[in-house]
């Protein structure tokens, strides 16, 4: 009996599971089996003045809503105690056990960097704005104090991030607007100026922003969208995406986490550019220091980071949910909502079913830590222009010791990483990405206990908001052969991101080993119809679907494999193989020999194809995992059941030069195998020849020692 293993797909994880090995068919001959592996608005611009009361009430219901998980919180005081009302409880006091833990820490250990805890006791007073400076303050004395604590090479990561900042600062100013404190517009200014644009704020989630936490304030309605008057118009809009194309926008694509995306940085389109600048200069810059005056203390200090223009299409559809690296960003509607199906950002603790929608010329300002991404256009394009954005004068430090241990990562230097992610933690124990990340290394290290610990803790800070960290989790999970607990993680996972091929495809592996095959094959129907490139669901489908006898359809989705990348080829090609082998025995057992002889001609061939791009696995160590390692291994086996089978059908059918030369073929090839030597003898023997067959006789006597 022989196994095929299915691919980890075109996105491989090591962690994967892979399932066991299925016999199907069980009345052919010669058995195969293929295994599996592998989300009318009123604006806080023009509120009511209400009187102080009204305005410690109405705080108050926000703070509660947001307790609760709301994520809308721009609303009339009327609105909002009705809201408050009606607002389903979450179970699980999560919220007020991050109250409790700021304050009870200060008491003990006069410790509390993060959050002000002095507001902390009385929520109606935590707005942040007057408290900047001596945050300030209090942050430089904590870096000192965890210099002492932590040693000279903490210290010198911090010296190294705030040179870096000014670096990255200095550089923005290059290429993009930055101003002179005399030359700024300020934010009240630009306000008055645009009083019928105003903005809806929504709920930036359970946990403050990585760096400066405190200085932005609960309930954290940090979400700010423009509504009324947009900030240009549908022609100036669409004057810049035509100079952009006109610059060659559309000739750049570059990824997204696991997906593709169009466009090209506004570094490499100098007219698209020009006209940004002017914006910075006349409206975004003034706009961002009205928005968050408890962190930007005048337009003169912003930089633009990161800037690009993205283009969103059918074959470009979307982005992965991630974060953004920059302190504040922001996200303009270049298309008319008229122009493309679907669309949209996907903030993750809003539900799948709230994508924040945008009309040309509008625009999304926020921290950059809150995890969204680029919903799927189904139809039409749809451009968007996103910039991330620095603080002159208020280097990231949390954001950029975290980002130095994802390259040391990258570079394998995984205990120099795991340091930077401490690092991070020690001075904001709530950055989440740092303890997910922390978590991966020690996944990676195989330390399921304490990675299952880092990402359970990640996962009760964001109420377990976080689809990546629950998929983790589940990886997590099985590893450590708690399998029931794993499917639980990761369909958790797919109720936040239901657009996560990898997540669907590792659900439906789970699945299948419960015996759900219609769940399984469901859930590889997701993964592709996300991902048409997930090799790996194509090839599980295709295996659940020979495991039910369907081989007409499973050889469509091992046809559809075949288009899926380099590693996913071989393996699509072998299991191509065993489908026609199989036929080529059924059509034999039925008196159909023709059929059987093109059957088992087709599978020779497929696997002549394969073996050069396994033996290009094999020679590479970094491409050779061990799904890879599983097929390098089986494909011996196999190449000989169909060297046998075609041999036997030509023999059958009287061609008995051609049965030779096949055995011939087998016999140069694998010269180690009795059996080849002992087929071959017996044909020699049938037409004659009787010396070479008695050679033969001899070589299996000298291979098996009688």
């Amino acid at each position: 009996m022989m196994a095929i293993y299915t691919s980890a797909a075109s996105h491989p994880c090591s962690a994967f599971k892979m399932k066991g090995t299925i016999a199907w068919l069980r009345r052919l001959a010669f058995i195969a089996a293929f295994v599996g592996q592998c989300i009318s608005a009123l604006s806080s611009a023009n509120k009511r003045e209400e009187s102080s009361d009204a305005q410690d009430q109405s705080h108050s219901i926000k703070m509660d809503l947001w307790s609760r998980g709301a994520f809308d919180l721009d609303l009339s005081p009327v609105e909002l105690e009705m809201l408050s009302l009606a607002a389903p409880m979450r179970l699980g006091p999560v919220r007020m056990a991050r109250y409790d833990v700021a304050v009870s820490d200060k008491i003990r250990t006069n410790e509390c960097l993060e959050l002000d805890c002095d507001a902390m006791l009385n929520p109606l007073k935590i707005r942040g704005g007057s408290t900047s400076l001596s945050y300030a303050g209090r942050l430089e004395e904590k870096l000192s104090e965890l210099s002492i604590k932590l040693g000279p090479d903490f210290a010198g990561a911090i010296e190294r991030n705030k040179r870096e900042h000014a670096e990255d600062c200095a550089t923005s100013c290059e290429s993009f607007y930055c101003a002179e404190n005399n030359d700024a517009q300020q934010g009240t200014a630009w306000a008055e100026e645009h009083s019928n644009t105003t903005f809806r704020s929504y709920s930036f989630g359970s946990v403050p922003p990585e760096d400066f936490s405190e200085v932005f304030g609960y309930p954290l309605d940090l979400i700010k969208v423009t509504q009324g008057a947009p900030l240009f118009s549908a022609d100036e809009a669409a004057t810049v995406v035509n100079t952009a194309e006109n610059e060659g926008l559309s000739q750049n694509q570059y990824e997204s986490g696991k997906y593709r995306l169009g466009g090209d940085w506004l570094l490499n389109l100098p007219k698209t550019r020009a006209w940004f600048n002017e914006k910075l200069r006349t409206s975004f810059f003034p706009l961002l220091s009205y928005l968050f005056p408890e962190i930007i203390s005048s337009p003169a200090v912003l930089r633009a980071h990161s800037v690009s223009l993205l283009k969103y299409n059918s074959s470009h559809p979307r982005t992965d949910v991630h974060i953004d690296n920059g302190i504040l960003a922001m996200t303009l509607a270049m298309t008319p909502k008229d122009r493309y199906v679907g669309g949209g950002t996907f903030f993750e603790h809003f539900g799948v079913s709230n994508v924040l929608q945008m009309d040309v010329g509008h625009g999304t300002f926020r921290p950059g830590s809150v995890r969204h991404g680029g919903h799927k256009v189904l139809e039409g394009t749809r451009y968007i222009l996103g910039a991330f954005l620095l603080i002159e004068d208020k280097p990231e430090h949390v954001r950029r010791l975290k980002n130095r241990g994802s390259d040391l990562r990258k570079a394998g230097d995984l205990e120099g990483a795991a340091k930077h992610f401490e690092w991070a933690l020690a001075i904001n124990p709530k950055c989440t990405t740092c303890l997910k990340d922390w978590a991966e290394i020690l996944l990676a290290e195989k330390r399921f206990v304490e990675a299952e610990e880092k990402i359970r803790a990640a996962l009760e800070l964001l109420e377990h908001q976080d689809s990546d960290a629950l998929f983790t989790l589940g990886i997590l999970l099985s590893e450590q052969g708690k399998d029931e607990e794993s499917l639980k993680a990761y369909q958790q996972s797919l109720e936040l991101n239901a657009e996560d091929a990898e997540l669907c495809y590792n659900l439906g592996i789970k699945l299948g080993a419960k015996g759900d095959t219609k769940g399984e094959m469901n859930m590889y129907a997701k993964a592709t119809n996300v991902d048409p490139q997930m090799g790996g669901a194509w090839v599980n489908w295709g295996t659940a679907l020979a495991e039910a006898g369907n081989l007409d359809d499973a050889e469509m989705m091992f046809v559809k494999a075949l288009e899926c990348g380099p590693d996913v080829r071989p393996k699509a090609l072998m299991n191509l193989a065993l489908v026609h082998n199989t036929r080529a025995n059924e059509y034999a057992q039925g008196g159909d020999l023709p059929s059987a002889k093109a059957s088992a001609l087709k599978a020779s061939n497929l696997l002549d194809q394969a073996k050069p791009l396994l033996d290009e696995l094999a020679s590479d160590a970094a491409g050779a995992d061990a799904d890879s390692q599983r097929y390098i291994t089986q494909f011996k086996p196999l190449r000989l059941q169909v060297h046998r089978l075609y041999g036997q059908i030509l023999a059958g059918a009287g061609e008995y030069a051609a049965c030779e030369e096949e055995f011939k073929r087998a016999a140069e090839t694998y010269p180690d195998i009795p059996g080849v030597w002992d087929m071959l003898g017996r044909i020699l023997e049938l037409q004659g020849k009787t010396a070479e067959a008695a050679e033969c006789k001899a070589k299996v006597t000298e291979l098996t020692g009688r």
